[in-house]
C-alpha cells in the first residue's frame, strides 16, 4: 500500500457532469407558451397582457433566424433569456402580490408594482425590435452582398433587370437582303429598310 492509498490519492476522479447546452428551438417556444398560460391563468390586467403578448410574438418571429446572428451572440442570449428568464420573472413577481396591493400601491418614484411591470415589458419589447431589426438587416445584407458579387462577375446592372454584359457581348444581327439568288458580291435588289436616304 502507497502513500497515495493512505490519503486516498489513488481513487479515480469522478467525471464531470455534461454541460446543459443552450435551448432549442422547441423549448424556447414551450418557455413562451409557459409565459403566456400563466398570465391568462393569473387574470393580469390587460395592459400587461397586451405588452406581454408583443413581446412574445417579437421573440416568435426571430426564433428561426436566430442562427443569423449566432447562439453565442450579445443579442442571441438577450432573446434566449428573455424567453428563459426575463418575461418569466417580472410576470412570476407581480403574480406573487395581492392583486389590490400590486396595483394600487406606490413601490418606487411613485409607481405600483403593475406600472413597473408594464415599464419593463415595455423595454423588453422594445429590445427585442432592435433584435429582431437586427437580424433582418444581416439577412439582407446577403442581398446586398450577393448584388455587389453579380456585379463585379457580369458588369453593371442594367435597366429592366437584365444584366448588362457589355456592348459587344452579343453581335448584332446583318440586315436582311430581298434576293436569295445574289451573289454574296451583288448589291441587293432593293435598298435595305435600315440604309439611310439617299
Amino acid at each position: 500500500m502507497g502513500i497515495r492509498s493512505w490519503f486516498g490519492l489513488d481513487k479515480p476522479e469522478a467525471p464531470e457532469p455534461p454541460r446543459p447546452g443552450p435551448p432549442t428551438t422547441e423549448q424556447l417556444l414551450g418557455a413562451l407558451d409557459a409565459i403566456e398560460q400563466q398570465a391568462r391563468d393569473g387574470k393580469v390586467p390587460g395592459v400587461v397582457l397586451s405588452r406581454l403578448l408583443r413581446v412574445t410574438r417579437i421573440v416568435r418571429q426571430t426564433l428561426p433566424r436566430l442562427t443569423t446572428l449566432g447562439i453565442g451572440s450579445a443579442q442571441g442570449f438577450s432573446v434566449m433569456a428573455t424567453a428563459t428568464d426575463y418575461l418569466p420573472v417580472a410576470i412570476g413577481n407581480y403574480l406573487r402580490l395581492p392583486r389590490d396591493w400590486a396595483d394600487s400601491r406606490p413601490i418606487a418614484g411613485g409607481k405600483s408594482s403593475v406600472m413597473l411591470l408594464v415599464d419593463q415589458l415595455d423595454l423588453l419589447g422594445t429590445t427585442m425590435d432592435k433584435v429582431y431589426d437586427a437580424v433582418c438587416r444581416a439577412d439582407a445584407e446577403a442581398i446586398i452582398v450577393h448584388g455587389a458579387f453579380l456585379e463585379q462577375k457580369f458588369g453593371q446592372a442594367s435597366g429592366g433587370g437584365v444584366l448588362g454584359l457589355g456592348p459587344d457581348a452579343v453581335p448584332a444581327a446583318p440586315p436582311p437582303t430581298t434576293s436569295s439568288s445574289t451573289s454574296p458580291s451583288s448589291t441587293p435588289a432593293s435598298p435595305s429598310p435600315l440604309a439611310p436616304p439617299e
